[in-house]
């Protein structure tokens, strides 16, 4: 089966909700919340590449905690346009 780019999709929409979870939480400042994504995602792809995802975009785990992290960020940058352009003026 061919996933390909979907897995990485996965993470970040994982890393976004993850982020989301956090944000209901007070004691938690707002300013945070990307870092939380990106430490997400780097977790979550680390557990994809041992676990043997198939079609994972990653041959070692440093390559996978990058393509994790990046998703995670992703996650962020994807909120941030929602944000921007909903604004209305």
């Amino acid at each position: 089966m061919d996933f390909g780019i979907a897995v990485v999709a996965v993470i970040t929409v994982i890393s976004y909700l993850i982020g989301q979870a956090f944000k209901c939480i007070p004691a938690i400042d707002n300013k945070w919340i990307p870092i939380i994504c990106g430490g997400a995602g780097l977790i979550i792809g680390v557990v994809a590449f041992y676990i043997g995802m198939p079609d994972f975009p990653a041959s070692d785990p440093i390559t996978a905690a990058a393509v994790g992290v990046a998703s995670g960020f992703a996650a962020t940058g994807i909120n941030q346009i929602y944000k921007q352009l909903s604004t209305k003026e």
